[in-house]
């Protein structure tokens, strides 16, 4: 079975960041959207499913926070990882408090967005794995359960 392409969503205002996120990314194999609004990023997660969106801390039309809080929200199980070009302690703690899944400075090396979006569907993928493992127990629990039951 052929896997599909995993998709990132790219939310920054920077027109050349988004270019050269996607480029990076594209070149990895993976599927890339861009979104250059807090608004437009929630309008494609509605429609579209992504497994991680690299999301700029302070765009226009909302604050990274509230961003975070919205997809923590409506997509759950998307990795977030905020970008910033304002790296504190106190956006760092904010972004995860509010549901980052990671971090990086801007300017982004490129081996540090590779590693960090192979570091995150790692991580996704391990949580699906473990929540099957665990729907597997409970049936196999109830089943064993109802047997005994009724022998």
């Amino acid at each position: 079975m052929l896997s599909e392409k995993p998709k990132i969503l790219i939310v920054d205002d920077d027109k050349s960041i988004r270019t050269t996120l996607s480029l990076i990314l594209e070149e990895e194999g993976y599927y890339v959207d861009t979104a250059e609004t807090g608004n437009e990023a929630i309008e494609k997660t509605n429609s579209k499913i992504y497994n991680i969106a690299l999301l700029d801390f302070r765009l226009p039309d909302i604050e990274g926070t509230k961003l975070l809080t919205q997809f923590r929200e409506t997509v759950p199980r998307m990795r977030k990882v905020i970008i910033t070009g304002y790296p504190t302690i106190k956006n760092a703690s904010e972004s995860v408090n509010f549901g980052a899944d990671g971090f990086l400075m801007k300017p982004c090396e490129t081996i540090d967005v590779i590693n960090k979006v192979k570091e995150q569907l790692t991580k996704q993928r391990e949580e699906k794995e473990y929540s099957q493992r665990k729907v597997a127990e409970y049936i196999e629990t109830q089943f064993r359960h109802s047997t005994s039951m009724n022998p």
